[in-house]
């Protein structure tokens, strides 16, 4: 069994993690990081600690109604993308450790496409 890195736990719920195949399990946020378990294999897991996260990117559709999915990425080891039932619950639990400014919004596919074709800047695919 997997130790776990947390010793308060904000909140638990059902999610799905996007790292190559879409994997299903539990996230966690607690007060040392973000952690998801997998359902079907105990070794799959993924634990991140607040000060390895970067920033958090966040895919808004909508205006802001539906929440797909959202990623954490971190300073060291890329992005980890994420999808949950609440992502907006998810999210304000996030929120007590990670700074506001931190939380980025992600680009739509229009404003992708609008920079390709101006020819701005593009790597940074975040506002």
């Amino acid at each position: 069994m997997v130790q776990s890195i947390n010793t308060k736990v904000d909140l638990v719920i059902a999610g799905n993690s996007h790292l190559g195949l879409t994997d299903y399990g539990k996230i966690m946020v607690g007060d040392k990081g973000f952690e998801f378990y997998d359902d079907r294999n105990v070794r799959n897991y993924i634990q991140i600690p607040w000060d390895e996260v970067d920033s958090v990117i966040v895919s808004v559709v909508f205006k802001g109604k539906w929440i797909p999915r959202y990623a954490l990425k971190t300073k060291k080891n890329g992005t980890y993308a994420f999808s949950s039932k609440n992502p907006k619950k998810v999210l304000r639990a996030i929120r007590k450790y990670i700074e506001p400014d931190r939380i980025l919004q992600s680009l739509t596919f229009f404003d992708v496409m609008k920079r390709l074709f101006k020819g701005k800047n593009r790597d940074n695919y975040l506002k």
